[in-house]
């Protein structure tokens, strides 16, 4: 079996290691030929994923025709930003009927639109599915256990991408809300992002569970409103995605979020990061939707001004805690 994982960053090697080390021939294609150079020559990401090493059977190449051309299954592991001209190169090579399936974890920030529907847009006779949760890629990469879950409005196409990823160490389960798995996956990056503003802050447990819980609470309304299942947040996409992110010094939008908090620029923090971080992008789009379907998402609003209006972070908080005060459950 041929598979052409689309995109090198770091969570696209650990996916191509996996894959590769169950068996199939693995094509991993890099935006720049300097990087692929690298990535042949080390047989690693040196940058994002030191000393996990590529197991022979990973080809890698700049060329994505010759990566995607006879795939039994296209990955694709593009950073949110780089989507739309990801899925107008794949347009040029992909077979009608192949089978793709998004791991990014964002939404484009023009349109608004989740990516699944981006990739539906340019690949219309693609087989379109996507797959979320907990996996920092560090830990997918040397063979931690992981559980996952694969999205597709087609039960066939989402039991055949389980098939390929399941493994001893990474469990897959299946579901039909598209849309739920792909906003609890984004939106998860902002509230890790203020997390993150949290503790930088200096703040403690308590702040940081009640991000977390309120978190949840405002992505299920958006879901809701957008036609996803209330359950998909109670699950690995949802509440699971959020608590690894919100926790973990493994996660780019907590650690980013680390250095708002203590003061740093968004612009010093990510040179700093020196990795995308999707919470930045997501929280312009998530509070965009907000505004669009008319839902309260206060800790999201919180994230925009922060970002983008250049309220101060303790500022935010003092707005949050000082709300109309309300039942839980509204």
């Amino acid at each position: 079996m041929k598979i052409a994982v689309i995109g090198s960053g770091s969570w696209g090697c650990a996916a191509a290691i996996l894959l590769a080390n169950k068996g199939y021939d693995v094509y991993l294609w890099s935006w720049q030929q300097e990087e692929t150079d690298r990535l042949s020559a080390d047989r690693e990401n040196k940058d994002v994923l030191p000393g996990k090493h590529f197991p022979d059977n990973i080809i890698c190449s700049h060329d994505m025709a010759f990566c995607v051309n006879g795939a039994d299954l296209i990955v694709t592991v593009a950073p949110s930003i780089a989507t739309r001209s990801t899925a107008k190169q794949l347009s040029k090579c992909v077979k009608d009927g192949q089978v793709l399936v998004n791991l990014s974890k964002g939404l484009e920030d023009e349109t608004l639109l989740t990516l699944s529907a981006v990739y539906r847009e340019e690949l219309p006779n693609a087989k379109i599915a996507v797959m979320s949760g907990p996996s920092h890629a560090e830990e997918v990469s040397i063979g931690l256990p992981t559980v996952n879950v694969v999205a597709s409005d087609d039960e066939n196409i989402a039991k055949y991408i389980q098939g390929i990823f399941n493994c001893d160490f990474f469990r897959v389960y299946t579901t039909d809300d598209i849309i739920g798995v792909e906003l609890g996956g984004a939106i998860k990056n902002v509230i890790a992002l203020c997390a993150g503003i949290s503790d930088g802050i200096g703040y403690g447990d308590n702040t940081r569970a009640a991000l977390m819980t309120r978190g949840i609470a405002e992505i299920k309304r958006l879901g809701v409103a957008m036609g996803a299942k209330e359950d998909t947040f109670s699950g690995l996409s949802g509440i699971g995605d959020l608590i690894v992110t919100c926790t973990s010094m493994h996660s780019r939008n907590h650690r980013a979020g680390i250095l708002l908090g203590k003061g740093a620029s968004l612009s010093d923090t990510l040179k700093e990061v020196h990795m995308v971080v999707e919470g930045v992008n997501t929280a312009k789009a998530a509070y965009a939707l907000s505004q669009k379907y008319g839902v309260s998402m206060p800790i999201t609003e919180q994230a925009y001004k922060i970002l983008f209006e250049d309220k101060s972070a303790k500022d935010a908080v003092k707005s949050l805690m000082s709300r109309d005060l309300k039942s839980e459950l509204n």
